[in-house]
């Protein structure tokens, strides 16, 4: 353990991070993890698996995050498993839980009870699904919205802006 600690003060990344809270781990918030994160809360940049109750990932972050309550990314790419994951810039992957939320760029998979997507490239499976700009995408769903097309105008190259049981754009 004191090996680990010594090597992160002197590197700009460590193998492992071990956090309470961000402020309270193994090694300081701005150091990059590139293995693996275990705790109740965390906060760094990463490629790495992150384990906890919730999992934050900094800047241009990659890996597998599963948590217990949430995951949340500035940019991220790969898996995030959690009852919420919220990325507020780009994600590619897939993200897998009751509510799922990219604020910008979402390419990949959403699946849960609700998705959004702030530009939808890919696939949202869910009761709701919404998109407001989307540049290829279906939604499987009890109600999907795109809001960038009239109401059946485009029809079969544009979605409707609400649907039922599928919506789509190639």
């Amino acid at each position: 353990m004191l090996v680990l600690v010594a090597a992160g003060a002197l590197a700009e990344s460590s193998p492992l991070q071990l956090s309470v809270t961000p402020d309270i781990a193994l090694f300081d918030r701005t150091v990059t993890v590139e293995g693996l994160t275990v705790g109740l809360w965390s906060e760094n940049p990463q490629s790495a698996l992150a384990l906890g109750i919730v999992n934050g990932s900094s800047g241009q972050s990659a890996g597998l995050s599963f948590g217990a309550v949430l995951n949340y990314a500035g940019d991220y790419k790969g898996l995030e498993l959690a009852p919420f994951n919220y990325v507020k810039g780009d994600f590619s992957g897939w993200q897998l839980g009751l509510v799922n939320y990219t604020e910008r760029s979402m390419k990949g998979v959403q699946s849960g009870v609700m998705n959004y997507a702030g530009r939808l490239t890919g696939l949202q499976i869910g009761l709701i699904n919404y998109a407001p700009t989307t540049r290829s995408g279906v939604q499987f769903n009890a109600a999907s919205i795109f809001s960038e097309n009239r109401w059946l105008t485009g029809l079969p190259d544009e979605p409707a802006p609400v649907t039922a049981l599928i919506n789509w754009r190639f």
